[in-house]
């Protein structure tokens, strides 16, 4: 039971891009550690040749899981027929393996088999493609547990930077008019509990402003004072050690935070982006577990040429894995 606290299952995302390559490799540097030893989830005709070429067996049989030989443990999922795979291009059946493969992580997950789950790169088209309306792994694992829409949140994390989005894929117009304080509340708490499942007990937390310098006393709008102010004020009476809403721009110059909230996609992607670039993680909290995927795509361009980097994934599995 120890080991399986410990440890991080790996879906192989989109299985037409670099995901069962990036998977594996990750898989494969990890597996003489047996402390993150990572369990990768995907269809064995997808995993197998990578492993071979890596001169690395699948280990199937849990009892022997974490073993110090070589192996790479692995779930097999009937994802997608040999057929239906097409490297390089965006489908509708990667599409319904991709989900195949998180909800059976998420199964395991909640029979105790590990504590967390990171993914390998998606594709929203090909999952949208499929009939099955995506936006990206927060409302999926939202619908996986049944909590309703606005209860799981992205934290993107990278360069010493983590940023909890209170809105994510959505046009601009329309999250803005979706804030709430009691929205903006919940993704601040979720971004809390996931910052103690990392290992920081009073995590300190600061708040960006929608308008820019937060509104600046009604100058450039009253949306902060309206909004975020009162959000800020809840999550200070809840106990939270919480400053804001500041211009983005100014607080996040500032030393010492743990996280910070933004309101929406781009406010938070750019900075993590342009600190980490591909090295970002995105974790999905709010979930009850820790979920990451990484922070860069598919790359159809470039599948199964045996040229993917699987760093995005170690760092998803170091920060997931509690070596963050």
């Amino acid at each position: 039971m120890e080991a399986a606290r410990g440890r991080v299952l790996i879906t192989v995302g989109d299985p037409n891009g670099i995901g069962p390559e990036v998977a594996v490799k990750a898989a494969h540097s990890l597996a003489g550690d047996a402390s993150l030893r990572p369990v990768v989830i995907g269809d064995r005709h997808l995993v197998a040749p990578i492993a071979e070429r890596l001169g690395a067996r699948l280990e199937t049989d849990r009892a022997a899981w974490g073993a110090p030989d070589g192996g790479i443990d692995f779930v097999e999922v009937d994802g997608i027929s040999p057929q239906d795979v097409a490297p390089g291009r965006a489908t509708a059946a990667g599409g319904r393996a991709t989900i195949a493969y998180v909800e059976k992580a998420v199964e395991l997950v909640k029979d105790g088999t590990a504590r967390a789950i990171v993914a390998c790169p998606h594709s929203e088209t090909s999952v949208n493609a499929s009939g099955r309306r995506f936006s990206g792994y927060p409302n999926l694992l939202a619908e996986l547990q049944g909590t309703g829409p606005d209860t799981v949140f992205l934290m993107l994390v990278g360069a010493g930077l983590r940023i909890v989005h209170v809105t994510l894929h959505e046009r601009l117009h329309g999250a803005l008019e979706r804030l709430t304080p009691d929205l903006i509340e919940r993704a601040a708490v979720a971004g809390a509990a996931a910052l103690r499942q990392l290992g920081i007990d009073n995590p300190r937390i600061g708040v960006f402003g929608i308008n820019p310098h937060a509104g600046e006393n009604g100058l450039f709008g009253d949306e902060d004072d309206r909004i975020a102010v009162p959000a800020v004020a809840a999550l200070r009476a809840r106990g939270m050690n919480v400053d804001g809403p500041e211009g983005a721009d100014i607080i996040l110059c500032r030393l010492g935070y743990d996280a910070f909230i933004a309101m929406y996609h781009d406010q938070g992607h750019i900075p993590v982006k342009l600190m980490a670039g591909r090295g970002a993680a995105a974790m999905s909290i709010g979930a009850g577990f820790l979920f990451s995927s990484v922070g860069h795509g598919a790359a159809f361009d470039i599948a199964g040429q045996d040229r993917a980097s699987p760093d995005a994934a170690l760092a998803a599995i170091r920060l997931v894995g509690g070596l963050h």
